[in-house]
């Protein structure tokens, strides 16, 4: 009868129009990406339809031949890109794979040492998120709010206090390396395990751009696999530890949190794994000349961007408190209007604000390296910005400008094959 064809259809009208959405805006949100024509044809496959519970050649499921031999190449190229004797890609998301390590490397009531939300702390690191669900015991270390950076020596003297099981670095505003060389005595003194959640600096790590976290003394390292590493929106557990670790942790992702694991995306992240092996050293340098470049010029114009006395940033993100700009949640609202797309975020001056009425943005350029911005195009769009919030031009005329700009930016770079990201891909007609 086709009662509901019009209901599905006006699904499909969004999907496009939200696809042209993006394809007329500069995207600076700092946790997504575009993936590659290639990557994105896996998604597409039958892949998308099947179950393979385990590890390859050990299934409880039949029809696996080809599941295994794709799922051992990509394990294969983890391994390589990330230089690492252990890899899992069967998470389907960052925070799967960060509760995969706390079921696997943690007991109920345990203790662990982790970044606080106000010091750029990611939610599953909080009591209502991961850690809290599992019952842990969390110690926050300090931070130090001018440079943005976890506070070396009361890390310390709270690791050294606390003697925890786990300590967690890794942040959702991730500015720069996490103090993990110059820690590692510390950790060898109690005895705990290091997990480092890399989702937002995968990339950079991958490029060699960032640190090393597995030889500067992390066990493992987990991470979402669509921000700075422009996959799919899927995960992995990177290992560089001892075999009993490892298997607790294989343990923890399956059948600690996960049973099928989500093979399409997991053979897109297996061309993105490829592609940054080949690619990823330029990409990842262009990126933080870009976030870098932004930071600069959106301060010279009058933005208070953050952590200037260290350089603003040294990855793919930017943090600025803009009150004097009417606020975190009013900027990110009068810049979308203008097809400017980046979030509201709590800052360290917010101890006590609510989350959706913070005091700052987030900025990432990661997406906009993907589809070819240069040093001069950041500067061009800092000047856009700036002019937008300042009302030196109207919105409508801001918006004018944005596409302008944006037109020129519509094929995604650093992979193999071109094509624009944004187009919508026509399978029913």
């Amino acid at each position: 009868m086709n009662n509901h064809l019009k209901d599905a259809m006006e699904i499909r009208t969004l999907a496009r129009e939200h696809n042209r959405l993006f394809e007329e805006s500069v995207p600076l949100i700092a946790s997504e990406n575009v993936m590659s024509p290639l990557a994105m044809e896996m998604l597409l496959t039958d892949f998308g339809h099947r179950y393979a519970e385990g590890l390859p050649h050990e299934r409880y499921y039949q029809g696996n031949f080809f599941v295994d031999q794709m799922e051992d190449k990509v394990t294969e190229l983890g391994k390589k890109l990330f230089n690492a004797p252990q890899f899992d890609p069967r998470p389907v998301s960052g925070t799967n794979a960060n509760m995969a390590v706390i079921f696997g490397l943690t007991k109920p009531l345990e203790r662990i040492c982790a970044p606080d939300l106000s010091g750029g702390g990611h939610i599953s690191a909080a009591k209502f998120g991961a850690l809290g669900f599992r019952g842990l015991d969390i110690n926050n270390y300090p931070y130090d709010e001018e440079t943005m950076t976890i506070d070396v020596e009361g890390a310390r003297k709270t690791i050294l206090e606390a003697k925890p099981n786990l300590c967690l670095f890794g942040q959702s505003v991730f500015l720069f390396p996490a103090p993990i060389k110059e820690l590692r005595d510390t950790f060898q003194e109690v005895g705990c395990k290091v997990w480092y959640d890399g989702a937002h600096v995968a990339g950079l790590i991958a490029g060699k751009k960032f640190q090393d976290p597995l030889r500067e003394g992390a066990d493992v390292i987990t991470g979402s696999t669509h921000k700075t590493l422009p996959g799919p929106q899927h995960g992995m557990v990177v290992g560089n530890t001892d075999e009993k670790t490892w298997r607790r942790v294989q343990k923890g992702v399956f059948p600690g949190v996960l049973s099928n694991h989500h093979l399409n995306t997991m053979a897109a992240l297996g061309v993105t794994l490829a592609e940054m092996l080949d690619f990823g050293e330029a990409y990842a340098q262009k990126t933080i000349e870009n976030a870098k470049t932004l930071a600069e010029e959106l301060y010279a114009l009058g933005m208070d961007v953050l952590a200037e006395k260290n350089g603003f940033t040294e990855s793919h993100t930017l943090v600025a408190d803009v009150r004097k700009l009417g606020g975190g949640k009013e900027v990110a609202e009068k810049l979308e209007r203008c097809n400017i797309i980046l979030n509201k975020n709590l800052i360290p001056v917010d101890h006590n604000k609510k989350s959706q009425e913070p005091s700052g943005i987030r900025i990432g350029a990661q997406e906009i390296t993907r589809v070819g911005f240069g040093k001069n195009d950041a500067k061009e769009l800092a000047e856009i910005m700036m002019k937008i919030l300042k009302n030196d031009i109207s919105e409508e005329k801001g918006k004018e400008k944005v596409k302008s700009l944006k037109s020129g930016f519509n094929e995604v770079k650093y992979c193999y094959g071109k094509s624009n990201p944004y187009e919508y891909i026509e399978i029913f007609k």
